[in-house]
């Protein structure tokens, strides 16, 4: 898995899961959720440190192909996993409890610190995420040679083991299957892995302000 191709985009998904990790260690060893917010940062920036760092091997990134037309559908989409994400919350449709990000000091929002959690997850984390679990992932499942795969090709086998998967990356693992399979049919009828990024960067950005808005920490 981890030869020249598979590195760069395997390895920023490993460090935020490893800082995820890390958050949920030191929460059971009686570090408190406001203790820990400040790691959200350290993890974001850790990633992006990569991802500039490996950005020369991301070819998949290298043009911008996506016309007026294709930004369009993908932002939409995005905001249809957004409603379907806030509304597939039934208990059955969750794994475990979500400790969320509350942004509050002494009951004042920092800004600050929403201002980092929102650009974190709608411009870092949705490139990382894409070039794992679509680019690579669900094309390497199919071929070691993935780079070389088109994505319109991808099999029934790919499509659905990276779907499953990336559901349950989340706590609403439901919301993040049916996520997963907007952006990975994104990513196969356009060919091109910028438009599950818009696609997953509208989500993520507006379910920032979504929250914010509504006090919905859990979400986070």
């Amino acid at each position: 898995m981890f030869d020249r191709d598979a590195l760069p985009r395997v390895l920023p998904f490993l460090v935020y899961m490893f800082f995820v990790f890390l958050d949920d260690m030191l929460g059971r060893l009686g570090w408190q959720a406001h203790e820990l917010r400040h790691l959200y940062a350290v993890k974001i920036g850790a990633v992006l440190a990569l991802l500039l760092a490996y950005r020369r091997r991301y070819t998949e990134l290298a043009t911008w192909t996506l016309g007026a037309g294709g930004v369009l559908a993908a932002a939409l989409a995005g905001v249809v996993v957004l409603v379907l994400w806030i509304n597939l919350n039934a208990g059955w449709m969750s794994v475990g409890a979500a400790a969320g990000f509350d942004p509050r000091t002494d009951g004042a929002i920092d800004w600050l610190m929403v201002a980092v959690r929102i650009a974190g997850a709608a411009l870092v984390v949705p490139v990382m995420e894409e070039l794992f679990w679509r680019s690579f992932l669900m094309r390497w499942i199919d071929t070691p040679d993935f780079l070389a795969a088109s994505p319109a090709r991808v099999k029934a086998r790919g499509f659905v083991v990276a779907v499953i998967l990336f559901g349950f990356e989340h706590n609403l693992w439901l919301a993040g299957i049916v996520a997963g399979a907007v952006y990975s049919i994104l990513y196969m009828r356009s060919q091109s892995l910028w438009s599950p990024i818009v696609a997953h960067g509208v989500t993520n950005g507006l379910l920032g302000g979504w929250i914010v808005s509504t006090g919905h920490w859990t979400y986070w």
